[in-house]
C-alpha cells in the first residue's frame, strides 16, 4: 500500500499542492490578522481571548481543507474516471479497491498533515504577533495549549475523513464540478458557528463525522471491481 501511495504522489506531483497549502496558510493568517486588528471585523468576529481565536482559526482551516480535499479528489480520482485513464491502472494485476484506497489514503494523510501544520503555523504566528501588538490581553496557559492541541488533532482526523464525502457525489456521474460544489455544501454545514459555539467542540461530533466520511468513501468504491469504466 505504501508503494502505491508513493507512486500516486509522484504521478500527480503533490509537491505543487504543498505550495498551494502554504499559500492557503498565508491567506488564513492574513484573515486572522484582519479579524483581530480591524475594529469593524472584531464586532463580527469577536476575538476576546485565545479560545475565541483558536475556534475561529479552526473553522477557517476546516472549511479551506474540505474544499482543498475535493480538488485533490477531482484530480486524483474523478478526473481519471472521466478521462478513462483509470483503465490503464486497472490493467495491472493489482486489486482495484487497493488502487483506489491508496489514492484516498494519500488525500487523507495530506489533509490531516496540512490541517495540523496550518493551525500550528497560524496560531504560533498570531501568538508571536500578540507579544508586539496587544491583540489578546489574557495570557496563554499551558493547559489551554494542550487542550487546543487535542482539539486540533481530533478536528484534523475528522476533517480528513469527512472531506471524502464529496467523492460519493462525484463518482455518480464522474463529475469534477459536482465534487467541488458538494464540498462547499459540506463545508457550509460543518463550519457553522453560532455565538462562538461550533458542533466540532463536542467530541462525539468529529468522531461521528470521521466515521461517516470513511463509510461514504467505502460505499463509493465498494463496487469498483464490478464497475465497467468503458
Amino acid at each position: 500500500m505504501l508503494k502505491l501511495m508513493k507512486l500516486e504522489m509522484r504521478k500527480f506531483r503533490l509537491s505543487s499542492y504543498i505550495y498551494a497549502a502554504l499559500l492557503a496558510t498565508a491567506v488564513i493568517f492574513i484573515l486572522m490578522c484582519t479579524f483581530s486588528l480591524n475594529a469593524e471585523m472584531r464586532e463580527v468576529f469577536p476575538i476576546m481571548n485565545y479560545e475565541n481565536l483558536f475556534t475561529i482559526l479552526d473553522v477557517l482551516v476546516r472549511g479551506t481543507y474540505i474544499v482543498f480535499a475535493a480538488v485533490l479528489l477531482a484530480r486524483i480520482v474523478i478526473e481519471e474516471y472521466r478521462s478513462k485513464s483509470i483503465n490503464v491502472l486497472f490493467m495491472y494485476p493489482i486489486n482495484r479497491k487497493k488502487l483506489i484506497a491508496a489514492k484516498l489514503l494519500v488525500i487523507v494523510v495530506f489533509i490531516f498533515s496540512a490541517y495540523i501544520l496550518t493551525n500550528l503555523a497560524v496560531g504560533i504566528s498570531i501568538y508571536i504577533l500578540n507579544q508586539f501588538i496587544s491583540i489578546i490581553p489574557e495570557p496563554l496557559t499551558l493547559s489551554m495549549v494542550f487542550r487546543t492541541l487535542t482539539t486540533i488533532v481530533m478536528s484534523a482526523l475528522a476533517t480528513s475523513f469527512l472531506s471524502l464525502i464529496p467523492l460519493y457525489v462525484g463518482m455518480r456521474k464522474h463529475s469534477v464540478s459536482a465534487t467541488i460544489v458538494s464540498s462547499f455544501l459540506v463545508a457550509a454545514i460543518v463550519c457553522q458557528t453560532v455565538e462562538g459555539f461550533n458542533l466540532f467542540s463536542i467530541v462525539a461530533v468529529p468522531v461521528s463525522m470521521a466515521l461517516l466520511g470513511a463509510a461514504v468513501a467505502y460505499f463509493s468504491i465498494r463496487n469498483v471491481e464490478r464497475d465497467d469504466v468503458l
